[in-house]
């Protein structure tokens, strides 16, 4: 399906009343042909992303960047690669996270893993989560994305964001609009991640609310609301990214979907 023409060579023209800010161009090899977003110049404050928000009606999509040290650049320092990233709606969801899960557990039984991390599940995929039924408004998600992204912002929860602009067809595909190479040594086509948050958008009102260099946050309008439902998110979340377990303070799929899934607003995701 073909895109609409990037509105940010002639994002001057769009009357967005943005602050003073840049087009970032810059990638692994280079200079890519046209710009890949926009960030703003100063940090961002706790309704910048709400802020942004007609500029969907362009093509856009709002973001907040996390400018940390040592990529105190934000994207000119994080090796974009647009050119590697498909297009989401090429990938089904379902079938790149049990891709994914498969590759886990063939990895665990060649390390000598133990099954109990992935109580209730076991070695065959699980599937798909139920859809939520909270989302009633389409409005809801991003409503919940400015309460969320304001109590990020405020309580200084991301590191020296900044407000940014992507062209992209919807939230959850805006690492691969700009090539993100955060889950490189994982997934080295944003695409096939962005078909997962294409499903969660769809099931869960998620939206793709900020990235940093490594990390990918969205918040979440409907997260599950029982122990079962929040499980089989958990599994979703495993096989998206692994590291969230395994190099993080979780010991196993039940602990993570209690403390991580269930009820919680905004998930997180660091691959290595």
């Amino acid at each position: 399906m073909a895109m609409l023409p990037n509105p940010l060579p002639r994002l001057a023209e769009l009357d967005l009343r943005l602050p003073a800010g840049t087009l970032v161009d810059t990638t692994f090899e280079g200079r890519w042909h046209e710009p890949l977003l926009w960030m703003a110049d100063g940090p961002a404050a706790d309704g910048s992303w709400a802020s942004l928000l007609p500029a969907r009606a362009a093509g856009l999509q709002p973001l907040l960047i996390e400018a940390s040290a040592p990529y105190s650049k934000g994207p000119v320092d994080w090796q974009l690669m647009p050119d590697r990233a498909s297009y989401a709606g090429d990938h089904d969801a379902e079938e790149v996270l049990a891709e994914f899960w498969a590759g886990l557990i063939e990895g665990d039984a060649e390390d000598g893993g133990e099954d109990d991390v992935l109580a209730p599940y076991g070695a065959a995929w699980p599937g798909l989560a139920p859809a939520s039924k909270a989302v009633a408004d389409p409005g809801d998600p991003d409503d919940l994305a400015a309460e969320v992204t304001a109590d990020m912002v405020g309580s200084g929860w991301l590191e020296n964001p900044r407000a940014a602009l992507v062209h992209a067809r919807r939230s959850a595909d805006i690492p691969a609009a700009i090539g993100w190479s955060g889950p490189l040594n994982y997934e080295s086509d944003p695409a096939r991640l962005c078909a997962v948050l294409r499903s969660w958008e769809d099931r869960f009102g998620i939206r793709v609310i900020a990235l940093a260099f490594d990390r990918l946050t969205v918040s979440v309008a409907a997260p599950p609301s029982t122990r079962e439902e929040a499980e089989a998110v958990a599994a979703e979340h495993y096989a998206f990214c692994p590291d969230n377990i395994d190099q993080g303070s979780y010991e196993t799929l039940r602990e993570y979907a209690e403390k991580a899934v269930l009820d919680v607003h905004t998930w997180s995701f660091w691959w290595d």
